[in-house]
């Protein structure tokens, strides 16, 4: 079937939902070209089908394509930002990383090798998870390009700096303590934002502020406001190099019931689009959406409110400085999907 697409400032965008519908055609994020249709992405949206580090409910492999069924939805202007991202910048799907289910280790090196390859040229990332054990090999990769450590702004209901579960090192609820103990985070930027629920004890609060972390609660969000908490997310993060990692269990269960922890008493979709909006401007390196489990997703709410997620990001990412000519040419594709 041809492809009618929505050509703007001479990037090719989605496709025209006006005349082929939403529910027709390759799930593409956003209904976007794929990698490999353009000859540069300025932005490349990629998914990673591993959860073999989760500690309770499986299923986040199959969150990347479960977000891009329900981004179906998404259309070319952003009115909350006053922008038209595809038109701003090229963004492509760029499939899905292969990477071993079986082997954690191999997996992660994979995954950091492949977002090495996507932004050889300079484009952006933006990764659809996939569980969060796939933070760390990203947030390398992003401080490779960044040319050291950068700044973090992680949502999440939980803290995810824990040492080892069942001994092992490398989970979804570790990431961020080996990403620190490896020295590619900057430890004066470091912060949740929307944590809750109950903690193993005390000495899970003394290690996260030990590491640098400053928490932003579920209940800050609520008793403060969105603007207070953007304005000193915005004082912390300053002009350092910045990368978001959303994990959607961030969210009340009530707007994401399918993730593999849901924990009571999270912030709104509302708010949390709020917050990420109001982070225009900074020098965001690369960004995930993560933990999104469909199997437990009824009426694909979850998977809807991780699309806008992802769309604002890579709205965000769209207004940045672009890649010179020169090096723009210079890109992998993760391998089609």
């Amino acid at each position: 079937m041809e492809e009618l697409r929505i050509e703007d400032k001479g990037r090719l965008g989605p496709v025209d939902s006006s005349r082929i519908p939403r529910f027709a055609g390759a799930a593409t994020f956003a209904r976007l070209p794929r990698l490999d249709q353009v000859a540069h992405a300025d932005v490349a949206v990629v998914g990673v089908p591993f959860d073999s580090g989760v500690s309770y409910r499986p299923g986040a492999r199959f969150g990347a394509n479960h977000v891009r069924e329900a981004s179906r939805l998404l259309r070319p202007y952003n009115p909350a930002l006053d922008l038209s991202p595809f038109a701003e910048a090229q963004v492509a799907d760029a499939g899905d990383m292969a990477v071993n289910p079986f082997n954690i280790h191999e997996a992660i090196e994979a995954i950091q090798q492949n977002a090495l390859d996507l932004t050889a040229g300079g484009s952006r990332l933006l990764t659809l998870g996939g569980d969060h054990t796939i933070a760390l090999p990203l947030l390398r990769a992003a401080a490779e390009r960044a040319g050291g450590p950068v700044a973090l702004l992680h949502f999440d209901a939980h803290l995810d700096t824990w040492d080892t579960y069942f001994g092992a090192e490398y989970t979804h609820g570790t990431p961020f303590r080996r990403a620190v103990e490896e020295g590619i985070l900057d430890t004066d930027a470091l912060s949740h934002v929307g944590t809750r629920g109950p903690l193993y004890g005390k000495k899970d609060l003394e290690d996260d502020r030990r590491f640098g972390f400053g928490i932003v609660t579920s209940s800050d969000v609520y008793y403060q406001g969105v603007r207070e908490i953007v304005a000193k997310l915005r004082d912390r993060i300053g002009e350092r190099p910045l990368y978001i990692s959303v994990d959607i269990d961030v969210l009340d269960p009530a707007h994401a019931p399918g993730t593999g922890t849901p924990e009571a008493g999270g912030i709104t979709s509302r708010e949390l689009l709020e917050i990420i909006r109001g982070l225009r401007g900074l020098n965001l390196a690369g960004a995930d959406v993560v933990e999104v489990s469909p199997a437990y997703d009824h009426a694909e709410l979850t998977g809807v409110a991780a699309s806008h997620v992802a769309y604002d990001l890579v709205s965000l990412m769209s207004e940045l400085p672009k890649p010179s000519v020169a090096t723009a040419g210079q890109r992998t594709t993760a391998g089609a999907k």
